[in-house]
């Protein structure tokens, strides 16, 4: 019973850290709701039966948000969550054997397992040779997404240049599709670097979603995101012959197969060069997320 109460305790304590697929039209719009999930042509590696057991709890929490179980005190309180997921992890790592150290990490050591998992087999990469290629999933209406942009923003300011950053907005539903196209559109017109910090700040801090109430009213998007982009100081017709061309949506056409071969269900999550897959909730903080990221990328590096 214990145990038990640990794990929908710990389950509780993650699911505050990301945006699942599963809960991401509860957050915005019921027309955000995500197709079922497509089969990986990458599964992760067997799991211990401590990494079993956190899984569970993560699937848990996501059971209960999807309203077949209720978890007690699953809140969304800022100031209290951190505090019970240290205690709530400390007692699973004394109640469960440790995975064992794979890449270090200063006086401690990343685990194979529970910090990160490792993608077998491990996939193609899009990068030069000598690049170590680091993909983050993301979605910008996530709130979680935009807390961690600013971190990361510094981050890609002083990673090592054998790294390759590709940000891929995820492609789930019509809605989150709508907001993918707008970050390629950007990209597509060079103004993403101006642009990326400003969209989060349009949804999460202006309230305009940038999508319409129904996503599939794709001419009512465009108007949105037309009115933004104008407002940023893009002309209408330059933004619209972006929008509609090939070279978005071959890079949608690519976003959509990254997403599917990791089976990505939470953002922020991280891949670190086709062999690994990290996030938040794993390595224990968002800068220690970027930590991990670099340290695998590092381990990468010298192969």
């Amino acid at each position: 019973m214990r145990a038990r109460r640990v794990l929908l305790l710990l389950g509780a304590a993650l699911v505050l850290a990301a945006c699942s697929k599963h809960q991401a039209g509860s957050d915005r719009t019921g027309a955000l709701s995500p197709p079922p999930v497509a089969s990986r042509a990458a599964p992760t590696a067997e799991r211990t039966p401590a990494q079993s057991a956190a899984q569970a709890a993560t699937q848990t929490s996501k059971l209960n948000r999807d309203g077949s179980e209720t978890v007690e005190e699953a809140t969304g309180d800022s100031g209290a969550h951190n505090a019970l997921l240290a205690a709530v992890a400390s007692t699973v790592a004394a109640a469960t054997p440790a995975a064992s150290a794979d890449v270090p990490a200063g006086p401690t050591a990343w685990q194979d397992g529970v910090n990160y998992n490792r993608i077998v087999p491990g996939q193609p990469t899009d990068v030069p040779a000598g690049q170590v290629e680091v993909l983050e999933f993301f979605w910008y209406a996530c709130p979680h997404c935009s807390a961690l942009e600013p971190l990361v923003a510094a981050w890609k300011k002083t990673k090592p240049a054998y790294t390759t950053f590709v940000p891929v907005p995820v492609t789930w539903s019509p809605g989150h599709r709508a907001l993918a196209r707008l970050f390629y559109t950007l990209e597509s017109l060079g103004k993403l670097d101006q642009l990326h910090g400003e969209v989060f700040k349009e949804i999460q801090v202006n309230g305009d979603q940038l999508v319409a109430p129904d996503p599939s009213d794709e001419a009512a998007t465009e108007r949105m995101q037309t009115a933004f982009a104008k407002k940023e100081g893009i002309s209408e017709s330059a933004f619209k012959a972006a929008y509609h061309s090939m070279g978005v949506e071959a890079r949608l056409q690519r976003a959509d197969e990254l997403v599917q071969r990791y089976r990505i269900d939470g953002v922020p999550t991280f891949v670190i060069n086709g062999k690994y897959i990290a996030d938040v909730h794993s390595a224990g903080g968002p800068d220690r997320l970027l930590s991990l990221v670099n340290d695998l990328a590092a381990q990468e590096h010298k192969h």
